[in-house]
């Protein structure tokens, strides 16, 4: 009488037999990888969704030169208009959708934009911070002039000493307003303050090479600066 042959499968060229401790091991092994590719896939998923999202803080100068499909576009321009959460929240859920369908060199000039925009962004901190400097050295003390000429020798001087001087006339007559307040009240600042601090900060622009993004920047004065 002939023996049944064992249930099994061959690896590189070993017979296992179904059943047996070796193939259990070889499908623990199998469901581990699986296990694992599924967690990466997810993984990679939830990180083009967050992109997706990062690309509608992304300014239209970035945004318009990056190479994306038609679709995703759009799919994202519908997504800045929807205000209700979970409309949103679904419309977010497309753009992943979408975003998975990227070429990778899609992707990387994603990243590449994004990374762009914060590195500007620290700039245009610093540049902010520096053209506050600036103004209130101009308007403090005569000497700041002529250090402010030798870097920008191209700056309007007589336009500038205007400005420095019609400052410090309303710095003096907030100085008086300022002691008849009550505690707590504060007094705004003239035209000219908030003009000079526009000169300054478009000459460092200027000097940075970054006249073209001036319409697209955050560079906006903030409200401690119209004060």
């Amino acid at each position: 009488m002939s023996r049944k042959p064992k249930k099994g499968y061959f690896v590189r060229g070993q017979f296992v037999a179904e059943g047996s401790e070796l193939d259990l091991e070889l499908k623990r092994q199998l469901k581990g990888d699986t296990d694992v590719s599924r967690t990466d896939l997810k993984r990679e998923s939830d990180e083009l969704q967050k992109l997706g999202a990062d690309l509608l803080t992304l300014r239209a100068s970035l945004f318009n030169k990056l190479p994306l499909p038609d679709k995703l576009v759009d799919a994202l321009a519908e997504a800045k208009r929807i205000t209700n959460f979970e409309g949103k929240r679904r419309q977010m859920q497309f753009v992943g959708k979408l975003m998975r369908k990227l070429e990778d060199d899609q992707v990387a000039a994603i990243r590449t934009a994004l990374e762009e925009q914060r590195t500007g962004s620290a700039k245009d901190n610093l540049r902010l911070h520096l053209a506050e400097q600036w103004r209130d050295q101009l308007i403090a003390e005569d000497a700041a002039l002529e250090r402010w000429l030798g870097e920008q020798p191209d700056t309007d001087i007589q336009s500038l000493r205007a400005l420095i001087r019609q400052a410090r006339k309303d710095a003096a007559a907030n100085a008086t307003a300022e002691r008849q307040l009550d505690k707590g009240e504060t007094v705004r600042h003239g035209r000219a303050y908030r003009e000079i601090f526009q000169v300054v900060q478009t000459a460092l622009r200027g000097a940075d090479g970054d006249e073209d993004e001036a319409d697209d920047s955050h560079d906006d004065v903030p409200d401690d600066q119209a004060r």
